[in-house]
């Protein structure tokens, strides 16, 4: 009986989330809607990205943003939230952190916001209903530029 050895790992590849050195990319979602969160965080965990911190609105995004800065590679953002919106949220981190990475979170129909949070700032965007793949190839852009 043949066994796992006797075939060759013809898609063996290394996970995208990690950092050359081998520590992996330390991610912040920000995203009032619990299941984007959840599935955010499925996709990029499953990748071996770490997401460190999760916030329901702006406003404790930006505030778990300056906590764990300067330990953070990434944020997601979604853009219509209660209390702060991710565009005044983007802002805010870009304000403290000209640097930051930025990747905006948009429902279909609001691409007027997407441009206007990319001219601010913002690296990428993606669009709902998330595609793993899209998902992936978008963080993967940011963090490798």
């Amino acid at each position: 009986m043949k066994t796992k050895q006797d075939f060759p790992a013809i898609n063996e590849r290394k996970p995208d989330g990690f950092r050359p050195d081998g520590a992996a990319y330390r991610v912040l979602i920000v995203d009032d809607s619990v299941f984007v969160a959840k599935q955010l965080s499925q996709i990029l965990t499953s990748e071996g990205y770490d997401v460190v911190a999760t916030s329901g609105d702006g406003q404790a995004g930006l505030d778990a943003y300056k906590e764990l800065y300067p330990n953070l590679d990434l944020v997601t953002m979604d853009i219509t939230m209660p209390k702060m919106d991710g565009i005044t949220a983007l802002e805010k981190i870009i304000e403290f952190d000209k640097n930051a990475r930025v990747i905006m979170i948009s429902a279909l129909g609001k691409q007027d916001l997407v441009k206007k949070a990319l001219v601010m700032g913002a690296r990428n965007y993606i669009v709902k209903p998330l595609d793993r793949k899209k998902v992936l190839e978008r963080v993967a852009q940011v963090l490798l530029k």
